[in-house]
């Protein structure tokens, strides 16, 4: 699986962005999906994560009610809507896959095989 994300930039405090990660290989509809984020000087961390069927979601304590994890199967892409941004949520971000993610390794990066170059989201005070 080969994962291309897009959707970053710059917004201010409170604005939205819509982060895409297209996916190639048929494997994608198998596979679990997760966006993780690292800031500079910091780890990599997770936002959100959904099961290959979209049936469950999961989210970090930081970003849910405001962040919306979803995919579409048919075009190979998943998709995080972040709403009410903050200036923390300043960070590289980046989607992941892998096809045989247990329950318990959804929100560890090193859960997944696959990962995206990453797109910059920075929000402006």
């Amino acid at each position: 699986v080969q994962l291309q994300a897009s959707g970053g930039g710059l917004v201010q405090a409170g604005g939205s962005l819509r982060l895409s990660c297209a996916a190639s290989g048929r494997t994608f509809r198998v596979c679990a999906m997760g966006w993780f984020r690292q800031a500079p000087g910091k780890e990599r961390e997770f936002v959100a994560a959904i099961s290959w069927s979209g049936g469950s979601t999961y989210y970090a304590d930081s970003v849910r009610g405001r962040f919306t994890i979803s995919r579409d199967n048919a075009k190979n892409t998943l998709y995080l809507q972040m709403n009410s941004l903050k200036p923390e949520d300043t960070a590289v971000y980046y989607c992941a896959a892998d096809p045989s993610l247990s329950s318990s390794d959804y929100y560890t990066a090193r859960g997944y095989d696959y990962w995206g170059q990453g797109t910059q989201v920075t929000v402006s005070s």
